[in-house]
């Protein structure tokens, strides 16, 4: 199967040409990147293992443009482009392949809201009522008929797992408050002061909080799927991390719930998902999770009130190893397949 990868030097980019790689049905593999077209990959990216290589030799190794990779007639694309650029780029292969976005460009079905959320039109509003978001323990059954999947932002993904099945279940009302930890890696590959280490090392920060960062549209609109009793508050804190995502939930509660009830309502969405994973009575570390699939959750109850936990990847879970699952969603591959599973000690 041959495999493009647009924006192949980013962090996301990367972990997917790892993952790829990896995968027993990927036997091709296109690196693009317009900054770097032509370059070898393995002066960029030295990390790639051989497994990698053997999969570039239709692009004798390097980098190419997308109008070279369009060329070569993918069966599959991945775009790791910034909002605002990868939803142009995806449309020269809709209808071709299978696309899977890993930017925000087909997450919000509202063009409007859009433009509020990402300061600029949508570059393909057509294309918005053809693409299913890609939260794939929650839209298995559309993501498996879709030609392009809008895969979830990181924050979204740690966030609804836990609470989505108590919102369904009419556990949770009024206003929740969501608590985020990220590593520096989820600004993404960019130049700017407060990405550079002494800004981040021995030092944590707030920022975007209670209702301004852009993710906020995108967790209430699943939400709002489900129930329009539930409003968010949501505050992310840069933590110097490189990788690695926990959140921590505070919900009201409908009416009281024992620790029982609560695993049966987890066992009932997600006990047949091998990437979500109930700890309870433990609590989620990233290091249990980073450099996997797999998302922690777990939960405390103190009254009328629920604390959720969990923990992802930002990298892998919340990007690329969820568009992985995706692709496997959608080719009929088992979920777990060329996807890791083993956290670090």
């Amino acid at each position: 199967m041959r495999i493009a990868v647009l924006g192949a030097t980013g962090y996301t980019g990367m972990v997917l040409m790892r993952l790829l790689s990896r995968h027993p049905r990927v036997s091709e593999i296109v690196p693009v990147s317009s900054s770097k077209a032509d370059s070898p990959v393995a002066e960029v990216d030295r990390g790639l293992g051989g497994a990698a290589y053997t999969r570039l030799s239709l692009t004798d190794g390097r980098y190419v443009s997308l109008e070279e990779a369009e060329a070569l007639s993918p069966e599959v694309v991945f775009s790791c482009l910034p909002h605002l650029a990868s939803a142009q780029a995806c449309a020269t292969f809709v209808g071709k392949a299978l696309v899977i976005d890993l930017s925000a460009d087909f997450r919000l079905k509202d063009p409007h809201l859009f433009k509020a959320t990402y300061g600029g039109e949508h570059p393909a509003p057509h294309l918005l009522p053809r693409a299913v978001y890609g939260l794939a323990e929650w839209n298995h059954e559309k993501i498996a008929q879709a030609d392009l999947v809008a895969n979830p932002g990181c924050y979204p993904t740690a966030t609804l797992l836990p609470l989505l099945p108590l919102v369904k279940e009419g556990l949770v009302r009024d206003t929740v408050t969501v608590n985020a930890l990220s590593g520096i890696s989820g600004a993404g590959r960019k130049l700017a002061d407060t990405y550079l280490f002494t800004e981040r090392t021995e030092n944590m920060t707030p920022y975007l909080p209670g209702r301004s960062h852009r993710h906020l549209p995108e967790m209430e609109q699943e939400v709002g799927a489900v129930s329009s009793r539930v409003r968010l508050l949501f505050t992310p804190h840069l933590v110097p991390l490189k990788q690695g995502m926990l959140v921590t939930t505070v919900c009201t509660l409908t009416r009281e719930v024992s620790d029982e009830e609560l695993r049966a309502c987890y066992q009932a969405y997600y006990g047949s998902r091998p990437w979500v994973r109930i700890i309870h009575p433990s609590l989620p570390e990233t290091r249990w999770v980073r450099g996997t699939n797999r998302c922690d959750v777990s939960w405390k109850r103190e009254g009328g009130h629920l604390l959720l936990f969990s923990a992802v990847d930002n990298l892998v879970k919340g990007a690329s190893g969820q568009a992985v699952q995706n692709m496997n969603i959608r080719l009929g591959f088992p979920e777990t397949e060329g996807l890791p599973d083993a956290g670090e000690i």
